[in-house]
């Protein structure tokens, strides 16, 4: 699918700052078109790249050959982390320029002791397409296979594209730059952890499946993180009367990448991958719509000690919603037990079950929306549920 520039729902801040998000989420075209007269320094030019290793002081050289006023990108800043140091001081000096810093990972450069320029930069978080970003070109059956990474959905071949870009991450990322050095083990566990995808965490089960130590389970989860590949759900615990569990969910951060990484057989039924699929889908779209929306809102799974769940809960500045996902097309009252027990837990929240129907319905103080129609309506800084 060819595409031209799209609107994307992110916005840059007027000051300096950072923009994390996985490769492949149009980082460098987002910004090409948001601040098309910066000044650009991209450490995946091998010569740019080799040029600031050798001396990251080059960077003020160009900084200050540029005008005042002047925005200055450096892309993919963690492979270079020393240029932080650079950027820190010349923001402490007073230079009129706005910095922003693209990388695809702000915990690996925590974990390195990284300077973050002390505070002054705010953090954007970039996501895959949403659904009204794509707007009559999103298709909820594509979306299901192959994900919304920009990159994919501008393929003309996004299945193979898809497949490519698994295969990228695990020698370019992870074996190239040595994150780990027995590949073959850490292929196992991505094979393994994509079983728990949308599902409770137990580090035990999966360190079993891939015959490695607990320990270097934690290690490759950590690498899948600091590679934003992946991320946790907490459980909502705000003012709760009730025993909760305590371990989070786990999913991989597009739908497309999970479908590349789990296994498939005769013994997977396809329904079952389906209905996690679908579920990865709006977790991912309701994830961007909390880092997107000016006002701080935060993604929860709940929980109780009996297995009463409900998928999603966002809780922030604009209220409290719970969701449950149904990969069917039927109304059934059973599908949405979990939401009447968090209703009676938090009389203020609005719940709603998103489900592959046709009709838009509320039922005893639940709504039943169909999956299309929420996705397509999800739009950063207006109510969570308007359709």
């Amino acid at each position: 699918m060819r595409l031209t520039y799209l609107q994307r729902s992110v916005q840059l801040p007027p000051t300096s700052c950072f923009v994390f998000g996985p490769r492949g989420t149009g980082k460098t075209t987002w910004l090409r078109n948001s601040v098309p007269d910066a000044t650009w320094v991209n450490l995946l030019d091998p010569s740019t790249f080799t040029m600031m290793s050798a001396n990251p002081g080059r960077l003020r050289e160009i900084v200050m050959a540029s005008a005042a006023g002047t925005t200055v990108v450096v892309d993919e800043v963690q492979r270079e982390p020393r240029l932080l140091d650079v950027v820190h001081q010349l923001i402490s000096d007073s230079i009129d320029r706005r910095f922003i810093l693209t990388g695809s990972s702000a915990r690996s450069l925590r974990r390195k002791g990284t300077n973050l320029l002390g505070g002054r930069a705010v953090e954007v978080r970039m996501h895959p397409f949403l659904a009204r970003e794509l707007a009559d070109v999103f298709d909820l059956e594509q979306a299901l296979h192959t994900g919304m990474i920009p990159t994919i959905v501008s393929s003309p071949t996004p299945a193979e594209q898809m497949r490519a870009y698994a295969h990228m991450y695990i020698h370019e990322e992870v074996h190239q730059v040595r994150l780990t050095r027995n590949v073959g083990a850490f292929s196992r566990f991505l094979e393994a952890i994509s079983f728990s995808q949308g599902s409770v965490l137990n580090m035990n089960n999966v360190a079993e499946e891939c015959e490695v130590p607990r320990s270097t389970v934690v290690n490759y989860l950590g690498i899948l993180e600091d590679l934003l590949l992946a991320f946790t759900l907490p459980v909502f615990r705000k003012k709760t009367q009730r025993r909760l569990t305590t371990h989070p969910k786990f999913y991989f951060f597009d739908a497309g990448v999970y479908r590349a990484f789990r296994p498939v057989g005769p013994l997977n039924k396809p329904e079952e991958i389906d209905g996690i699929v679908l579920e990865s889908l709006v977790i991912q779209h309701l994830r961007a719509w909390c880092d997107y929306t000016h006002a701080r809102h935060e993604l929860f799974y709940w929980r109780t000690a009996d297995q009463v769940e409900v998928d999603a809960v966002v809780y922030g500045h604009d209220g409290l919603w719970a969701f449950e996902v149904k990969n069917t097309q039927t109304i059934r009252n059973a599908d949405a037990s979990g939401l009447r027990s968090f209703k009676r837990e938090y009389p203020i929240a609005t719940c709603a079950v998103i489900y592959r129907g046709q009709h838009h319905l509320v039922r005893d103080g639940i709504r039943w929306i169909p999956a299309d129609l929420f996705l397509r309506s999800l739009t950063p800084n207006t109510p969570m549920v308007q359709v």
